[in-house]
């Protein structure tokens, strides 16, 4: 099939811009690949999940159907990070729920003695994690595990810990059709979306080093129940961070 054939079909099932993008590196089209990318289209799944790729912060990761695609909202994390930690110590990184790596992956490439550990309690998503730490060039500055971050396990002393756990209560309306195409096990938590949270607060400070820091994303409304959740635990609070929406996105506590 033509480009411009191409175009025109994928244009019709999900607009100009998703047409673009997703023949922008194709060099051949076969007739039944385009209907069926459009189909998808229709169906209201991701242009990330039809070309297995999504850029978060300059960076290009792989993503399929067994992750999270990496989301603007959580480039939050990624800045509070960059802008409140020493750029000039060997900055030890913890990951809780590492998905597709786009949050300790982006933080490392932009610190240059920064390292750590990704735990992810998906083997399918480890996958996903260690070919992207690969493909990014960091294999020997981040190691990808198989763990909950529910786990007793020791994975060594950490400054800063961060997470973007699952925070949507089930039932919730608000969320948009692309994420029907994310694992549900990456989005959804029990307690109104607080449940991970729960076991954050409890088991994350033996992993810090003393003063170390936790920064966390949180979903729209949560940050009163979640900074009561760390208060209970004993943790300090430290900040709130904004996304490019003006919502409270990111809290940082320390031990």
């Amino acid at each position: 099939m033509k480009t411009n054939q191409a175009f025109e079909i994928l244009k019709n099932a999900g607009g100009i811009r998703a047409a673009k993008i997703i023949l922008q590196n194709r060099k051949k089209l076969p007739f039944f690949w385009v209907l069926y990318t459009a189909h998808k289209l229709r169906h209201n799944v991701p242009v990330a999940k039809i070309i297995n790729e999504k850029w978060f912060y300059g960076l290009p990761f792989y993503t399929n159907k067994w992750t999270l695609d990496p989301r603007p909202d959580s480039e939050t994390l990624v800045e509070a990070v960059l802008k409140n930690e020493s750029f000039n110590k060997n900055l030890n990184i913890l990951d809780l729920g590492t998905g597709t790596g786009c949050l300790i992956i982006s933080i490392v490439k932009n610190i240059p003695n920064a390292h750590g550990v990704a735990i992810e309690k998906s083997r399918h998503a480890v996958k996903v994690a260690k070919r992207n730490v690969n493909n990014l060039g960091l294999k020997n500055k981040i190691k990808v595990l198989h763990a909950s971050f529910s786990s007793n396990k020791t994975f060594g002393k950490f400054d800063i810990i961060i997470s973007n756990p699952p925070y949507i209560s089930h039932g919730d309306k608000r969320v948009d059709n692309g994420a029907h195409h994310d694992p549900s096990m990456a989005l959804y938590a029990k307690n109104n979306g607080l449940a991970a949270y729960e076991i954050i607060a409890r088991n994350a400070k033996k992993w810090l080093k003393p003063n170390g820091k936790i920064y966390m994303e949180i979903g729209a409304d949560q940050g009163l129940d979640i900074r009561e959740i760390f208060a209970k635990q004993g943790w300090a609070f430290f900040n709130s961070f904004y996304d490019l929406s003006g919502i409270e996105r990111v809290l940082c506590f320390s031990k």
